[in-house]
């Protein structure tokens, strides 16, 4: 008879040591979801749920970073990326974007110059900032390594891939190495479910990925720090299956941990960033 299992299969983390500096604030982390997961047909194997510590839910410490003025250059780009919508505040989400790689993160600062410009509160910027994961208000690493493990990918050895990118990059899930390199994070579906195990560096996309593929990806971004990665280049060095052949060569490359978006001046070519 069917059945549902509600145990996660993520691992709770050792909570980050408290911090006494002024101007800090502290914001809950939010809980991990449980997974869902289906006995579907007799003989498939339930994956074997992780151990959880007895450590409660830390408390989250996040400095307050006021950031730096918009140059006019992005201001500039800002005014183009509004103009396209009907209501300023339709643009809230690419400017959020915008924000992200004129500072790194999203900072009060970045933030507040979004409110202004479409003109809604701060607040209501925030709202959408905390809301999608793909806005981060914490400094990520010059590599963004996410690994898909929703069901699709989860059945292709999704969770062998991620263990073996924690592994290698020495980087549990939603951290970064000391030197500000690397990034790791499961997220769940990324739209490859024909190519699983999908796995993105900067939003670029890479299918059909092993666990030893997955630790390759991981030293070749250790050694050889390309200044920009693109989707064509990691598919041939790091691929496998894909949903379906890509027909069109992918120029446009990845200078940060957002996505190329020309609008954006987020876009490199040739290894090199694009003006």
């Amino acid at each position: 008879m069917s059945h549902i299992s509600t145990t996660s299969h993520r691992r709770w983390r050792r909570p980050r040591p408290r911090s006494t500096a002024p101007g800090c604030v502290f914001v809950l982390r939010p809980c991990q979801s449980a997974r869902l997961v289906a006995d579907l047909h007799n003989g498939i194997r339930h994956r074997t749920p992780r151990a959880l510590t007895d450590e409660p839910v830390p408390l989250r410490i996040r400095p307050v970073d006021q950031g730096k003025e918009w140059s006019e250059e992005t201001l500039e780009r800002a005014r183009a990326i509004i103009a396209r919508y009907p209501q300023k505040k339709s643009a809230v989400m690419p400017l959020l974007f915008l924000a992200m790689a004129e500072d790194g993160r999203l900072t009060s600062t970045g933030m507040r110059q979004v409110a202004d410009l479409v003109g809604i509160t701060p607040a209501q910027v925030l709202s959408v900032a905390s809301f999608y994961t793909m806005y981060k208000r914490d400094r990520t690493g010059k590599y963004l390594i996410s690994a898909c493990t929703s069901i699709s990918c989860m059945l292709a050895d999704g969770d062998e891939v991620f263990e073996a990118i924690e592994t290698e990059a020495g980087v549990p899930h939603g951290e970064t190495d000391e030197e500000g390199l690397i990034s790791v994070e499961h997220v769940e579906c990324i739209g490859a479910c024909g190519g699983a195990t999908a796995v993105q560096v900067n939003y670029e996309l890479i299918e059909g990925v092993t666990p030893e593929k997955a630790r390759e990806l991981v030293r070749w971004l250790q050694q050889e720090r390309p200044q920009t990665v693109n989707t064509d280049q990691m598919q041939e060095m790091f691929g496998g299956r894909r949903s379906f052949d890509w027909a069109i060569a992918e120029e446009d490359s990845a200078v940060g941990p957002f996505p190329a978006f020309p609008s954006l001046g987020t876009v490199g070519r040739n290894g090199e960033r694009s003006q």
